[in-house]
């Protein structure tokens, strides 16, 4: 048995030198954004709501922006989607009298400022505007509520699910899992390349170790605020039970409470020792990620405030973390504020109940 920290070998994902992430082991992370306004660009533009009912017309135009961020994570096959975005589109309107006869054309604008992975069950808020405030105008705006807002809202239910089998990189997962191995043309192949491989891998890591001597990579500190409706003994509680770990990140988790004690969260990604622990008010800790080069440790303190009863503020500092990965990789200290607010905070509000 391997001591603990350690692992068994016959268990462990072995670095590799060129960073691929062999069968997704590791968090592979794609931006969905622009998918995601090619997405609602294609759903909702020039969309007949009415067409001559009740001498009512409407249309949608186009849509003018989607801001915010859309991303799916993907680890050994399991989709996570997150996102955050903003909608704006505009639409127009006409009225006709019984004849036939214009009485009035109008342009307005239908917004959807919050659709959330955290509120993906429920439908976000939908404000409509038109430019003209006056009976008529009045009666397009409500036409719009009316038939236009649940076919939008469709349009925004068919986002959520194809987010949720992996938005831009469905078709890259399935055809994964429907390609046939050909074993022997593998076999070959590997047998073929293998000196060309070893000798590359070499190249590559006496080019990494020219690289590091020219200079030491930079380190950013992560500072975060986040409220829960909880008390603030139970989020300690939370934060330091590998098995609600467990829970809420669906990953593999083994944590001691003793200061002193070691843990290891996200299947052995991150890695690291307590430092200093107060119940309800403190966790400090040393984290250490696998992708980062030797000998690279951070350092994490949780400040637990609970300003009125049931109410809890987390600040978070997360110094010493490496603007770069072992392989290169210039996005650590984006991926690891995404990772708590997105794998670890907004999990605990959505599984517990915690959210504000």
């Amino acid at each position: 048995m391997a001591k603990y920290g350690e692992g068994d070998k016959r268990w462990i994902v072995e670095e590799r030198p060129d960073g691929a992430n062999v069968h997704n082991w590791h968090w592979a992370e794609t931006d969905c954004l622009p998918w995601s306004k090619t997405f609602f660009t294609k759903s909702l533009s020039d969309l007949t709501i009415l067409d001559c009912q009740g001498n009512l017309s409407i249309k949608t135009k186009k849509v003018e922006k989607v801001d915010g961020e859309a991303y799916v994570n993907v680890r050994k096959g399991k989709i996570i989607p997150g996102y955050e975005i903003s909608l704006s589109l505009s639409w127009e309107g006409e009225a006709k009298d019984e004849e036939g006869k214009t009485l009035l054309k109008a342009e307005g604008n239908l917004e959807i400022p919050y659709i959330s992975d955290e509120n993906a069950d429920e439908d976000p808020e939908v404000k409509v505007t038109i430019k003209d405030e006056g009976p008529i105008g009045k009666a397009l705006k409500e036409a719009m509520l009316a038939k236009g807002k649940p076919l939008v809202l469709e349009k925004v239910s068919d986002f959520v699910k194809a987010m949720a089998k992996g938005g831009p990189v469905k078709d890259e997962l399935e055809a994964k899992k429907s390609a046939p191995k050909n074993t022997t043309t593998t076999s070959t192949s590997n047998s073929n390349s293998a000196a060309m491989s070893k000798e590359k891998v070499g190249v590559e890591k006496e080019a990494k170790k020219e690289v590091k001597k020219e200079g030491k990579k930079g380190f950013k500190t992560i500072t975060m605020s986040e409220k829960f409706n909880c008390r603030a003994k139970d989020m300690y509680e939370i934060l330091m039970d590998e098995n609600r770990w467990k829970g809420f990140t669906q990953s593999n988790a083994r944590i001691s409470k003793d200061v002193g004690g070691q843990f290891s969260i996200f299947d052995g990604s991150v890695t690291g020792i307590n430092l200093e622990l107060q119940e309800g008010k403190l966790i400090a800790q040393r984290w250490r990620f696998g992708s980062w080069s030797d000998g690279i440790d951070s350092t994490v303190r949780l400040v637990f405030n609970e300003p009125e009863p049931g109410v809890t503020v987390i600040k978070l500092t997360h110094s010493d973390v490496p603007e770069e990965d072992r392989y290169g990789n210039a996005t650590v200290v984006e991926n690891t504020e995404r990772g708590w607010r997105d794998l670890i905070f907004n999990k605990i509000r959505a599984v517990f109940g915690f959210g504000i």
